[in-house]
């Protein structure tokens, strides 16, 4: 017998719909037959702007929020835009979950990042982990941004009883994602160095730091199931009953740089060698996400590391021959 999907005729609203985690859900919804998806396009609905954000919810008066708009970027767009990620990401997620509240949105899903965790946080990272300690220096911006949108939807929940909950991914990667050099993370940036030194012969790539910091790694489709897993069968009161502000969404397998590096250099086909930037910076030695209760929930990843980089590759080439 299948399963009554709550929330399948609900008026569901994607903020961020066309970056890669949004259209990655939104694309899974339509898939799944949902009937009523709303998306708003800027320049015509701009997040960052209190008054615009609330004549929208006003108008749409959606029922489900699943807010995936956030300003993003590797360690040099934290590094360098740290002002510009704190003040725009703070405001898109105050403004829009502050009018989910008060247009009475039945239930929504803030996505953040395994960033917010401690530098030097024990391994894998629980939930429960959250400020135990200080934050790794390039992207703490960033990082106190989401904490912020966690604490939002917590407390909107312990105040007000809304049904609001956080997801944290790991390091996502997929389809539309941002393979710009300045401003990219490192799995898309490591594709695009492979590609364009293999297209120019180039003996050698450049990446940044040592190599050993380890990374886990979750192909776009499979966080946008986790979401729409966690929209029907998660609430907020199962969370912060058992004192837990927000569930992690990863594969519970990581790798170093250096093995992602060797790994795309193979599935690109560049036959050279990779150096070391050593002036560049690490970042956090090691981001693992302990996904024990998201699996324990019924949920678990489904593309591995070398499928999902074959498949970003694949997207990539298209894409860039385009470009």
């Amino acid at each position: 017998m299948t399963k009554q999907l709550k929330y399948l005729d609900k008026k569901i609203y994607i903020a961020g719909h066309t970056g890669m985690v949004g259209s990655a859900i939104t694309n899974e919804l339509k898939k799944r037959r949902y009937k009523n998806i709303i998306v708003k396009n800027f320049p015509e609905l701009d997040l960052i702007k209190q008054n615009e954000v609330e004549d929208f919810f006003i108008k749409e008066k959606p029922e489900v929020v699943i807010i995936a708009a956030a300003k993003v970027g590797g360690i040099l767009a934290n590094n360098t835009y740290r002002a510009e990620f704190l003040y725009d990401n703070l405001m898109i997620e105050a403004n829009l979950i502050h009018n989910s509240y008060k247009t009475g949105v039945e239930k929504l899903i803030f996505l953040g990042s395994s960033c917010i965790y401690p530098k030097l946080a024990p391994q894998p990272l629980k939930e429960e982990y959250l400020l135990s300690d200080y934050l790794e220096f390039t992207n703490e911006p960033y990082a106190i941004a989401k904490i912020a949108g966690i604490k939002l939807c917590e407390n909107y929940y312990r105040q007000y009883g809304c049904n609001y909950i956080s997801a944290m991914p790991t390091n996502l990667y997929g389809p539309n994602d941002n393979f710009d050099l300045e401003t990219s993370h490192v799995l898309p940036a490591l594709i695009r160095k492979f590609h364009e030194a293999k297209e120019i012969n180039s003996n050698e790539v450049v990446i940044w730091g040592t190599g050993k910091p380890q990374r886990e790694f979750l192909y776009v489709d499979n966080v946008a199931d986790a979401i729409l897993f966690l929209m029907e069968n998660v609430d907020a009161k199962d969370l912060y009953a058992k004192e837990i502000s927000h569930i992690n969404v990863g594969t519970g397998k990581d790798i170093s740089i250096n093995e992602l590096a060797e790994l795309i250099s193979s599935i690109v086909g560049f036959n050279g060698r990779i150096v070391h930037d050593h002036s560049k910076p690490d970042g956090t030695p090691r981001k693992l996400l302990d996904v024990s209760r998201i699996n324990s929930l019924g949920w678990k990843y489904k593309t591995e590391l070398q499928d999902g980089i074959k498949k970003t590759y694949e997207w990539f080439i298209e894409d860039y021959k385009q470009a």
